[in-house]
């Protein structure tokens, strides 16, 4: 039984943009011009938008106020010393180097670090992550732990596989793995969050075989909250001391700060390692820009100093985690089977689960997400074989995904949950007529990141199910 509501938001709305809700004639063309790739439908035509939480942040006062503050010097200037001085206190790593978002954090690293024919091992990578390692030549392993997959409703779901990783480091040593990250909270397997005890522990495995440790720590302040509510011994303490103690057991960050810095642009990497930073920043400059800027605004660094600080806030997580669960409830109250529990930031829909007539070559994830802006005119995102199947361009070797999802992604601040009841309306007349789905073939692709401008054709009902 779903709740008919939760606590209302803490936070009043200043500012307000018109959306628009196309009929369903024209929902249908402009699908059908995007080749059903819900990437390519331009966002005017997008009713309610979940596709990310990435760069989606509605802004607080205190952050537009930032903005004001912007030195666009192009060196020394006083916006990167505001951002240096608090991701300094946050993660207690000395270098600080601002990139322009994550995936360009994952690319000055992995060039820096990466050699082809290394492994990187991860509790599991995100899309770009992955796309990054193999662009460098590496191999991008997961080791997700054994319950990642469960559908059992059990906590720290998204926690590094120690036996494994153990078992990965004896094998092959420094020579062969360059670095281990952990991604929090990890995105690929439901937006599910790791524990303190996972983190030490992968930690104390990391040194003892002389490997760096580094967070992917997009989500950090979504999973400090989750260690809060449900390790034990972490009740009373703070976000910023979990997230203090967090950044203790690593020797690096990388961040998309689009997602918990509360931002529209920005990342960055922090680190101890002095030589790392002289290498990190020769590439920088080449890449991004000047070390005080790293291929951002003045005003945009100053923006995310602000919001670094503010998702430290308990009342903002403790809103958002339920609304999360709550938009949870709706849609399994609607019939459409979710991974469990909800994570920080978006509802994973079991889309194979759902669509067991549609198997995973012809993609039921895109199926379900085509469904929902047919339906209601909200776009949500595949996270299954689409996203995360392939070919290696090293190797050759074809990846799948280990299940097919579909999220929906709730950018902060940004929608009430009038907002969410109308989708779980939406998904309620999806249920009654998803027998009537058809699947996917892909008729161009590129070799990484198919899933952002490749091209689909929908199959008729008599080719589904056929290989």
């Amino acid at each position: 039984m779903s709740r008919k509501r939760q606590p209302a938001e803490p936070y009043r709305i200043k500012s307000v943009e018109p959306i628009k809700l196309l009929n369903k004639v024209q929902r249908e063309q402009r699908l059908k011009e995007a080749n059903y790739n819900v990437f390519k439908i331009d966002a005017p035509d997008i009713y309610i938008d979940l596709l990310t939480d990435s760069g989606t942040t509605a802004m607080s006062n205190r952050q537009w106020a930032a903005l004001m503050l912007g030195d666009e010097s192009y060196a020394g200037a006083t916006s990167f010393r505001r951002f240096e001085r608090v991701v300094r206190e946050l993660t207690q790593k000395k270098f600080v180097i601002p990139c322009h978002q994550g995936r360009a954090a994952e690319n000055l690293l992995f060039s820096t670090m990466l050699k082809p024919g290394q492994f990187v091992p991860n509790n599991t990578h995100f899309d770009t992550t992955r796309a990054n390692t193999l662009h460098k030549g590496g191999i991008a392993v997961d080791l997700p732990c054994p319950v990642s997959t469960s559908d059992e409703i059990l906590n720290f779901k998204g926690n590094m596989d120690i036996a494994q990783l153990e078992e990965f480091l004896i094998k092959h040593g420094p020579e062969k793995i360059p670095l281990v990250i952990m991604t929090i909270t990890n995105n690929s397997v439901g937006g599910q969050p790791v524990s303190m005890r996972n983190i030490r522990e992968t930690s104390e495995l990391c040194k003892s075989h002389g490997i760096p440790f580094f967070f992917d720590c997009a989500r950090f302040a979504e999973n400090a909250f989750f260690i809060k509510r449900d390790e034990p011994g972490y009740s009373d303490k703070t976000i910023e001391e979990i997230a203090h103690e967090m950044f203790s057991y690593c020797d690096g960050t990388m961040m998309s700060a689009k997602k918990d810095g509360l931002a529209n642009i920005g990342g960055f990497i922090s680190i101890n390692d002095g030589d790392l930073y002289r290498r990190l920043t020769e590439l920088l400059i080449v890449v991004e820009g000047f070390p005080t800027y790293g291929g951002l605004a003045g005003r945009d660094l100053d923006v995310l100093a602000v919001g670094l600080q503010e998702v430290l806030d308990f009342d903002y997580l403790d809103f958002r985690i339920d609304q999360v669960k709550y938009f949870g409830e709706k849609i399994k109250a609607a019939g459409i089977p979710i991974v469990e529990p909800t994570g920080g930031h978006a509802v994973f829909v079991d889309a194979g689960a759902f669509l067991p007539h549609i198997p995973a070559h012809q993609f039921p994830g895109q199926a379900l997400a085509c469904a929902f802006y047919l339906e209601g005119g909200v776009r949500v995102v595949e996270m299954g074989s689409l996203m995360f199947g392939g070919v290696d361009p090293n190797t050759g070797k074809k990846f799948t995904a280990s299940r097919e999802l579909v999220r929906m992604a709730l950018p902060r601040r940004v929608y009430t949950n009038s907002h969410l009841d109308y989708i779980a309306e939406a998904a309620e007349n999806i249920v009654a007529n998803k027998d009537q789905l058809a699947g996917f073939k892909i008729v161009s692709q590129a070799a990484l990141l198919r899933h952002f401008t490749c091209d689909l054709q929908m199959l008729s009902r008599e080719e589904v199910g056929v290989e």
